[in-house]
């Protein structure tokens, strides 16, 4: 598939991290109108998005970040140190105040749908349409049931660091991803994904599970905006229980069930994605205009 857009990689240095992000722009699009995907646990932003942005046909910018722990983004000394998330969303914001986005729509998928919606929570005036892949701490109706499975990545993110990061790897997918049904060489490729910074794959499980001691997800939720959630067809009931009950109970919410895909539905069905992101965002507009 030709890419519609011109992509140019960039380093923003701050005190404790070097952040690598990529801008994509297309020309060809009218209205100067931008968007910021966040990338998950573990595998960088343009692995995660490259594809999906190809589909999209409604936006001139796109900014998609390597968050730290993940990537090209390193710390100067090169090592892998803990982080949490009110990093991660202050590492966020710093990107965007040096490149002068004010205003933009925002993805997140899986961790970095975390990030999303505590920065839309803190500068809610910032975000327009917002878009959620699987986000963390969405993936079971009962919180207790949310932070036994938080327990199961802690287990894993031992092994991670450990001498066998491939079996924390595989226990990772088998907690969040259960159902998956993919062919062996897509699993591998996954796998050596993950396994390229497994210190900071870690990092970043464990940065979501420290997240969640004191997390007030209703008014998380609450803060949100308009919403289009999207759901792998693969992945666990109890995740989708709980995003067809926030559709029904919130006007603001909108669940898609992304058919044949389990937890890594961005790197799946990318086109199918994008597509609706492209009618989400054309609906959202309608509805302001109206």
């Amino acid at each position: 598939m030709h890419h519609p857009f011109k992509v140019e990689t960039r380093r923003l240095d701050l005190p404790d991290q070097h952040l690598v992000y990529r801008l994509y722009r297309n020309p060809d699009i009218a209205g100067g109108r931008r968007l910021v995907l966040l990338h998950g646990a573990g595998v960088a932003g343009v692995d995660t998005w490259h594809a999906l942005i190809a589909s999209l046909d409604q936006w001139s910018e796109i900014l998609v970040p390597d968050q730290r722990g993940m990537g090209d983004t390193r710390s100067p000394d090169a090592a892998e140190h803990p982080f949490d998330i009110a990093e991660l969303v202050a590492d966020f914001a710093a990107l965007l105040n040096h490149l002068g986005w004010r205003q933009f729509d925002l993805g997140g998928y899986s961790l970095g749908g975390l990030v999303a919606m505590r920065f839309k929570e803190q500068q809610p005036e910032r975000v327009g349409k917002q878009f959620l892949l699987e986000s963390a701490v969405l993936d079971r109706p009962d919180w207790l049931g949310t932070v036994e499975q938080r327990q199961r990545y802690s287990h894993a993110a031992e092994h991670l660091r450990g001498e066998d990061a491939e079996r924390g790897i595989y226990q990772f997918l088998d907690a969040i991803s259960p159902g998956r049904n993919i062919k062996p060489e897509s699993e591998r490729l996954m796998v050596a994904r993950l396994a390229q910074r497994a210190q900071g794959f870690a990092n970043a499980l464990d940065a979501v599970t420290r997240a969640i001691d004191g997390l007030d997800r209703e008014a998380l939720v609450a803060a949100q905006g308009d919403v289009s959630s999207f759901i792998g067809g693969r992945s666990v009931e109890p995740m989708h229980q709980y995003h067809r009950a926030l559709a029904e109970r919130l006007p603001n919410w909108h669940y898609f069930l992304v058919a044949g895909t389990d937890h890594s539905l961005p790197f799946q069905k990318p086109r199918q994605i994008g597509r609706i992101m492209n009618a989400e965002l054309q609906r959202y507009l309608d509805a302001a205009g109206s």
